[in-house]
């Protein structure tokens, strides 16, 4: 049986290469923009926003199975570096993504730490959808 849901964001030219992001919530809203010299760098890259999501999702995909578990996360904080390089034809494209999440519990939990290390990332729709590939239909309405 399949499941399926949608999840929407919009974009809107601002200025140069500022969009503007709204997301589902109607509330949300972040400016994007590309690096000087094409763009003036006001706001995150959509390289960045990506970094940001496998970050989150990774992250908190390892808080919800430590609290599944029962076990108390003090801290938890991560760094997310992506290396964009030239392909072959020459265009920039994010060729690799490194992870580092440090995580705070008692010593206590460390047995529930160990079995969440072992199974979190399985549940991480963003970097699972990445590492697979995800097919992106594109329609341009003039």
């Amino acid at each position: 049986m399949s499941e399926e849901k949608k999840v929407s964001v919009g974009l809107a030219l601002k200025d140069g290469y500022v969009f503007e992001v709204g997301f589902e919530d109607d509330l949300s809203k972040i400016s994007v923009d590309e690096p000087r010299p094409v763009g003036r760098g006001a706001g995150p890259t959509a390289s960045a926003l990506i970094l940001a999501g496998v970050g989150n999702c990774l992250s908190a995909s390892l808080v919800f199975c430590l609290r599944r578990a029962r076990a108390d996360v003090e801290s938890m904080k991560a760094e997310v570096t992506g290396t964009i390089a030239r392909n072959e034809q020459g265009r920039w494209r994010i060729t690799h993504i490194d992870v580092r999440i440090a995580v705070s519990t008692d010593a206590s939990h460390y047995p529930q730490l160990r079995r969440c290390v072992e199974i979190f990332e399985d549940f991480c729709i963003v970097t699972a959808s990445i590492r697979k590939g995800i097919g992106v239909d594109v329609e341009i309405l003039a």
